[in-house]
């Protein structure tokens, strides 16, 4: 999914270790377009960029395709970051520079890794008539951001527990293991609670955590979250539960190890200066405008493709950090 706002927030981003939990809300997003599908985005914000390396949270839906238009993101860009699409509902098809075409459904994982430079498209199939899923994004260390890019594709075997049932798609949890790569130690799973039970998490050494909640309430220690909010937990050596309120729960549940590292956030781009993100920018106009058959900065734009997203225009001055 690509950020396709036409006036994109700047973000410089830095890793902020906070001795409490926070709770952090929503705020709605349009999705492009005059039927656009509204998302929820909760990271980043002022309160907090990253959490581990995820440095990106849009959530959405349920929504009627026949309504909002559903997924419809032409070809763009996208460098120093990898992607991860995961649905609850509906069936998205993915083309990219690389050469990859993969239908995500419900329960599934795609993994795009940018690296130097990667464009790709997002179409929610004609079958598809409710979409609901959530786009993260993991910014990539200064030791991996420029490499090769590349696609993955993992469906999890749930685990199954007494009133609980997680399906662990990135990382280590519950004896579960995902063999997909990341570059920093990442967790990424989806946790489903009956209403009433309660699941423990052990957690891991400097991990800090993220809880996003799609249905029902989570209580974590003395903090509930609602529906569509992301409950940050810092690093902690204990383990801590996640309690189910009186309905049945379905959470992500992303974890890492702080980044350390500053980034810059500027529409589908992370990079760490601004002339970097300039000519980032400069590269995708160029290919954009230019021939589609040939092999640019981007990769080769996929045959399927007639049209594929401009970049916004740069804000005024150089890109500064914001409050």
């Amino acid at each position: 999914m690509s950020n396709v706002d036409s006036d994109p927030d700047l973000l410089e981003c830095e890793a902020a270790p906070h001795a409490q939990p926070q709770l952090l809300e929503p705020r709605l997003v349009p999705l492009g377009g005059i039927r656009a599908m509204p998302v929820r985005r909760t990271l980043p914000q002022r309160a907090r960029s990253l959490i581990g390396a995820w440095c990106f949270v849009d959530h959405y839906g349920p929504n009627e395709v026949s309504a909002t238009q559903g997924m419809s993101v032409p070809g763009h860009p996208h460098t120093g970051l990898q992607t991860v699409s995961w649905l609850f509902a509906g069936v998205i098809e993915h083309l990219d520079t690389v050469g990859s075409r993969s239908l995500i459904r419900a329960g599934e994982m795609n993994l795009m890794t940018a690296g130097r430079g990667i464009a790709h498209s997002e179409y929610s199939t004609p079958e598809t008539t409710v979409l609901h899923g959530v786009q993260l994004w993991v910014a990539l260390p200064e030791r991996d951001r420029f490499t090769e890019p590349r696609f993955e594709h993992y469906a999890p075997v749930p685990v199954e527990l007494p009133g609980a049932r997680v399906s662990v798609f990135l990382g280590s949890l519950l004896g579960s293991t995902s063999p997909v790569r990341t570059s920093t130690a990442l967790l990424g799973a989806e946790v489903n609670l009956a209403a009433g039970s309660t699941l423990t998490i052990e957690t891991q050494p400097g991990f800090e955590y993220g809880i996003l909640v799609d249905a029902g309430d989570v209580r974590v220690g003395d903090i509930t979250a609602a529906e569509a909010e992301l409950l940050y937990l810092p690093p902690q050596s204990a383990p801590f539960a996640i309690e189910a309120g009186d309905r049945p729960v379905r959470a992500l549940l992303l974890g890492g190890e702080p980044l350390d590292e500053r980034i810059i956030m500027w529409w589908n781009f992370v990079g760490r200066t601004h002339d970097e993100i300039v000519r980032f920018r400069d590269q995708w106009q160029q290919q954009a405008a230019g021939d589609h058959t040939a092999i640019g900065p981007y990769g080769r734009f996929p045959q399927q493709w007639v049209a594929v997203l401009p970049a916004p225009a740069l804000p005024g001055g150089r890109l500064k950090p914001r409050a």
